[in-house]
C-alpha cells in the first residue's frame, strides 16, 4: 500500500520538475526508508530495490517527454533482464535519492542505470547499491518490440548510443548469453524431468 501512496506523491511532484534532456539527462528522485520497505534483517528488502527501480524509470520516461510517445502509440515499457551490486544497508528512515541515468543502447533495448545514495549524515553520497536493467518498449499491436531508432524520432532527436564501459558491455553479453540459453530446446534429461 505504501508504495501507491508513493507513486501519488510522486505524481504531484512530478509537475514542478525540470524537464530532462534526452537520451542523456540525469532523473533523481528522493525517498526514505520506511518500516514497510525492510526485511529480517532491519534494512531495505532486497526485492525492494527493484519495485524502487521502477520509479527512476518512470521519472525518466516522464520527464524527457518519452510518455507522450508511449502513451499515444500504446506502447508497453518492458524489463528483460537486471543485475544488482548491494555494496552498503539502508536502515530504517534513511532519506536516500535515485539515480537513473541511459548507459547506451542497442537496436532496440536500453541499458540504464540505477544508483541508490545516502542523501544525509555523516554518509552523505555514499553509494548504497547499483544496478544495471535493460528495457525496451514493445508494441502490442505488432507484436516487436519499437526500434531505438523510431524512438528517437518520436521524441524529435538524433543521437548515437555511447561506447559501453565495460561493465556495460558484460552486462549486454551476459544478457545474450542468457537470452539464447532460455529460447534453446530442452535436453532429453530437462524434458524427463519436467514430465515427472
Amino acid at each position: 500500500m505504501n508504495l501507491w501512496f508513493r507513486l501519488i506523491g510522486y505524481l504531484l511532484t512530478l509537475f514542478w520538475k525540470a524537464q530532462l534532456e534526452p537520451p542523456f539527462g540525469v532523473s533523481t528522485v528522493n525517498f526514505r526508508l520506511w518500516p514497510t520497505d525492510l526485511d529480517l534483517n532491519l534494512h531495505m528488502n532486497n526485492g525492494r530495490y527493484f519495485t524502487i527501480m521502477d520509479f527512476g524509470r518512470l521519472d525518466l520516461i516522464a520527464r524527457t517527454g518519452l510518455w507522450h510517445a508511449v502513451m499515444s502509440n500504446g506502447w508497453t515499457p518492458v524489463l528483460s533482464t537486471t543485475v544488482m551490486r548491494f555494496r552498503r544497508e539502508l536502515r530504517c528512515f534513511v532519506p536516500y535519492r535515485l539515480m537513473t541515468r541511459i548507459c547506451a543502447w542497442t537496436d532496440s533495448q536500453v541499458v540504464m542505470e540505477h544508483s541508490f545514495v545516502r542523501r544525509s549524515g555523516e554518509r552523505e553520497g555514499e553509494l548504497a547499491a547499483r544496478g544495471l536493467v535493460s528495457v525496451g518498449l514493445y508494441d502490442r499491436k505488432a507484436k516487436a518490440f519499437v526500434s531505438i531508432d523510431r524512438l528517437m524520432q518520436e521524441i524529435g532527436i538524433d543521437a548515437v548510443s555511447p561506447d559501453p564501459s565495460s561493465e556495460v558491455a558484460a552486462f549486454l553479453q551476459a544478457n545474450e548469453a542468457l537470452r539464447a540459453a532460455t529460447a534453446a530446446p530442452a535436453t532429453p534429461d530437462e524434458q524427463a524431468q519436467s514430465s515427472e
